[in-house]
């Protein structure tokens, strides 16, 4: 049977191992993000760019946790701050790489946008840094694909021995489209632990000076970027599907990511 649908069949549901955890209904917004939604853009000073990612190590946070720009260099950045109760850093760092091993695992994150994960290399072992997880999930009302390589936090320039002393983890990837060699841009989730359990910092920065062709960060590779701007521009997700999508997802797997973690 194709896994290429949304959410879970009947048959899912009668023969799954994971289908206890499969629920299609996703709660209301946690408050930051409601009122995220509700006061729209903001200025892109608020948004530090990809190149300040590290300092997330710091106590504190930034000056917007929650919510979105749409920036000079053509870009977007998109912040979420999700708030986990009973949940550990390390359930997420799991997380990672257990779910992209098949579509029935992929679906319980967002019941009412993912359709389908798969690893590039084919492989079924549950790791993520160095692979590339191949998506394909609803965003708004619109269909898409992308390539999720995932890269150590050291790649974003955090040093990984004091996020191990902090008890953090920091989920770090490059967002490509499928079949072509241009990535559009950064993800990171930064896991902290706080009382009762744990907090996530979602960050995404896309287009813009963002985007590369490749891996290159040669200067032929930066000024045919540069040209190419108003053209990825037109590829951009909207900002507000794009906090919406993720404030769910991760709000919605926390719920129940304890006892998913424990029987798995």
């Amino acid at each position: 049977m194709s896994n290429k649908y949304l959410g879970y069949s009947d048959w899912d549901l009668n023969n799954s191992p994971y289908a206890a955890f499969f629920d299609p209904e996703i709660g209301p917004f946690q408050n930051q993000v409601t009122e995220a939604l509700l006061t729209g853009g903001q200025a892109e000073e608020f948004f530090p760019t990809v190149g300040d990612a590290a300092r997330m190590q710091e106590p504190g946070y930034w000056p917007i946790e929650t919510g979105f720009t749409r920036a000079s260099d053509l870009s977007i950045r998109v912040f979420c701050l999700t708030h986990m109760p009973r949940v550990t850093p390390q359930m997420w760092g799991w997380w990672f790489g257990w779910h992209g091993c098949e579509a029935q695992r992929y679906k319980l994150w967002h019941p009412k946008a993912h359709v389908e994960a798969r690893w590039a290399d084919g492989g079924s072992q549950e790791a993520y840094i160095g692979r590339t997880s191949m998506i394909t999930e609803y965003l708004g009302s619109g269909l898409r694909q992308a390539a999720i390589s995932f890269v150590r936090p050291s790649a974003m320039g955090f040093d990984e021995g004091r996020l191990a002393a902090q008890g953090e983890v920091v989920i770090c990837a490059r967002i490509g489209i499928p079949g072509t060699p241009l990535k559009g841009g950064w993800l990171l989730h930064q896991l902290r632990p706080v009382d009762g359990g744990s907090e996530m910092r979602s960050r995404m920065w896309l287009g813009g000076e963002n985007a590369a062709m490749g891996d290159s960060a040669n200067a032929i590779s930066r000024g045919l970027m540069w040209v190419l701007r108003p053209i990825t521009k037109l590829l951009l997700p909207n900002p507000a599907e794009l906090l919406v999508h993720n404030a769910q997802e991760m709000a919605h797997l926390a719920g129940f990511l304890p006892e998913l973690y424990a029987a798995f």
